[in-house]
């Protein structure tokens, strides 16, 4: 019926999105209808933006949307259309405390009276842990359909089901923390389907999205360039003050027979300056050679690189 995501980092609202994006693409079931989005400013400013219909499409294309673009902390909750307005009850968030998300119904009251979700915020505005904000929130009522996702201003994020939720058979879940990067990702969802591949599918979104595998800072066309003798097995070699490319490098002979076709470089191979690795290979080209040199590539045409290993 729902799926829940929190992010820690900058940028975090449009990659909270990215994940959204990623499920709604591929999964079936209750998705592309209502969104609600709470985020805070690096100045702590509250942000709140939702939509009814049309999903993470519809959020991007909201009038409101810059003013989240540098937020590093976001939550957001989606389902299906026409959800009970105010849609920001789902994403309840204190400037002081943290953000609120979940999945289910974590608005609906308790027996006493008063909604999970800011039973949690309570807590944690009291100085509990998103941990313990969760416990206060749900272990008492196990048969509530709710879970919850909590997120303070550090960027901790704790999740959890009810007992009933947990008991359900359309379930996922991730929690993910990197504190090299400083990155944090919780996932909640339920009703989508395929359901267990949901929650890891939006965890790579995100993580693509704040740290693309393909990003990088230099490039160039490959076309003309020959296969040197050379000890690597395949290596590129630019110029040590322009960074162009002067050639590709191989120890292995195939590479120079009259024809021939493959990537003279691969993924992580290195690239080569003043006879030093200065940087490893990101994107690769299909080449077709003729006694060594590239005379066309099936696909594109050009390689990239970061810089790596210097010395």
């Amino acid at each position: 019926m729902t799926i829940g995501i929190a992010v820690q980092r900058a940028g975090t609202a449009r990659a909270a999105i990215a994940g959204l994006g990623a499920v709604e693409a591929v999964g079936r079931g209750a998705i592309g209808g209502f969104v609600s989005l709470a985020a805070l400013s690096p100045d702590g400013q509250l942000l709140k933006l939702d939509t009814q219909r049309g999903g993470a499409k519809a959020i991007l294309a909201s009038a409101g949307w810059g003013a989240l673009e540098t937020a590093r902390h976001a939550v957001l909750m989606s389902s299906g259309p026409d959800r009970p307005e105010p849609l920001s009850q789902f994403t309840p968030a204190d400037p002081a405390a943290g953000l609120m998300t979940g999945h289910r119904l974590p608005n609906m009251p308790r027996p006493d009276g008063l909604p999970p979700n800011m039973v949690a915020l309570a807590a944690m505005a009291k100085g509990a842990t998103p941990t313990r904000a969760i416990d206060a929130a749900l272990s008492a009522y196990p048969d509530l359909d709710a879970g919850l996702i909590v997120m303070n201003l550090n960027g901790e994020i704790a999740l959890s089901n009810s007992l009933s939720v947990d008991a359900r058979d359309d379930i996922g879940s991730a929690l993910v923390s990197d504190p090299s990067t400083g990155l944090a990702i919780g996932v909640l969802h339920n009703s989508i389907f395929p359901h267990s591949a949901m929650a890891q599918l939006a965890v790579s979104a995100i993580i693509d999205f704040a740290s693309p595998g393909d990003a990088s800072a230099q490039q160039c066309g490959i076309g003309g360039l020959a296969v040197r003798e050379g000890d690597m097995l395949r290596a590129l070699v630019i110029h040590p003050g322009t960074d162009r490319p002067v050639a590709f490098q191989s120890c292995d002979a195939d590479w120079r027979r009259p024809e021939w076709e493959g990537c003279p470089v691969r993924r992580g191979d290195p690239v080569i300056a003043d006879n030093r690795v200065v940087g490893r290979i990101v994107q690769e080209a299909y080449c077709i050679l003729r006694d060594g040199t590239t005379i066309g590539t099936r696909g594109g045409d050009v390689v990239s690189w970061v810089e790596r290993d210097q010395g």
